[in-house]
Parts: structure tokens; sequence; C-alpha cells
């Protein structure tokens, strides 16, 4: 019998020149029950990776969202991408419409492509 080894994958949290890290402070800023949410599906996603819906979804262009709803009756997604085998938190933000709106995409498809240069 094979016995399979779960690995988790590593999570970084995206860092600007400045040293700034736009998701820590993000979470933090967030009461402590929806912290703790959010902080449960991103290890969630650590410890599946790759995983789908209902957790995951594919945003297109190397970009996947961590969908979680918080116990404050919002609903929060952190936008991450992998790279080199580290899953990287590049935006987080408290989702108010349907849609994902085209700004937060374009700000997390912004740092992504910063880490790739």
């Amino acid at each position: 019998m094979v016995k399979e080894t779960t690995q988790k994958t590593p999570l970084a949290f995206y860092r600007s020149a400045g040293g700034a890290e736009p998701v820590r402070e993000w979470l933090k800023a967030l009461d402590l029950q929806d912290r703790a949410a959010v902080g449960q599906d991103l290890m969630r996603a650590q410890w599946r990776w790759p995983v789908g819906m209902p957790l995951c979804r594919a945003m297109g262009q190397g970009l996947w969202e961590i969908r979680t709803q918080l116990p404050s009756q919002r609903i929060a997604r952190v936008l991450i991408c992998q790279e080199e085998g580290v899953l990287v938190a590049l935006h987080a933000f408290i989702k108010k419409t349907q849609k994902t709106p085209d700004d937060e995409l374009a700000l997390a498809r912004r740092r992504h492509k910063e880490l790739k240069s």
C-alpha cells in the first residue's frame, strides 16, 4: 500500500518596492472573526492546491480568487497567483457586486506582472 504525503503549498504576501504588504494590511484591518474566516480559506487552498470551486475560481491570465463568505455577512476575495511553487496573495477586497470589478482585477494583474519582471 502506497501512503500519500500531502504537501502544504507555501503562501507569501505580495510586497511592493517600498516594502508594503497590502493584503496583510487588509487582513489586519478586518475584525477577528472575518480575519479568521479568510485565513482558514487561505490555509485550505494551501493544503489542497490546486483546488476548484467553490473555494477557488480561475480568473484568467494566471490569477485565481479565493472566495470567502465572512461571518459579518459580507463577501471577501483574495486574488492569488502561483509563482515558482508558491501561492502569492496579490490583492484582497470586499466584494460588493455580482461581478468582480475590473479595477480590482487590473491591480492584481499589475502586481502579478511585477512579480514576473
